[in-house]
């Protein structure tokens, strides 16, 4: 039996529009702006006095908000909220390492290498690497590859 604990990976602004999107498993994407939609609203509905993960369809959904950002993962029920939610952290962590104190434009501007930070950390639902010089290390040798071509 193979468990997948993360199956996908949300990073939503608060007016519910999706800035970066990782799926680890499939969902239709007619079903994928429905599901965001909702996942956000949920998120912006909660109180401060709840906690930030709830039961949403066949998944877990735990969240962090960062200023503007919603960090939103949806996770087998089984998995444990406090885990993911240092993941959240570590994901954090690392964009503002890389973007010195990220914001919604630098991801917006810079997807891929959002997207390369994101799948340095996670492969096929599964946390591979939380070391923030070990993610880093290979984006920072392409932009200095970039910066001496220019």
């Amino acid at each position: 039996f193979f468990s997948m604990a993360i199956r996908y990976f949300l990073l939503l602004n608060k007016q519910g529009h999706t800035r970066l999107s990782q799926y680890y498993q499939y969902i239709p994407l007619d079903k994928r702006s429905l599901m965001e939609s909702e996942i956000v609203r949920k998120c912006w509905l909660r109180r401060e006095d709840q906690c930030c993960f709830f039961d949403y369809q066949d998944y877990k959904i735990v969240y962090r908000r960062y200023a503007s950002l919603f960090f939103v993962l949806g996770v087998d029920k089984e998995e444990n909220e406090l885990s993911i939610l240092e993941f959240i952290h570590a994901v954090v962590e690392t964009f503002d390492l890389y973007y010195e104190n990220v914001c919604e434009l630098d991801i917006m501007f810079n997807i891929e290498k959002a997207h390369f930070i994101l799948d340095s950390m996670v492969c096929n639902g599964k946390i591979l690497e939380t070391n923030k010089k070990n993610i880093l290390l290979p984006l920072q040798l392409l932009d200095e590859s970039e910066l001496g071509s220019i």
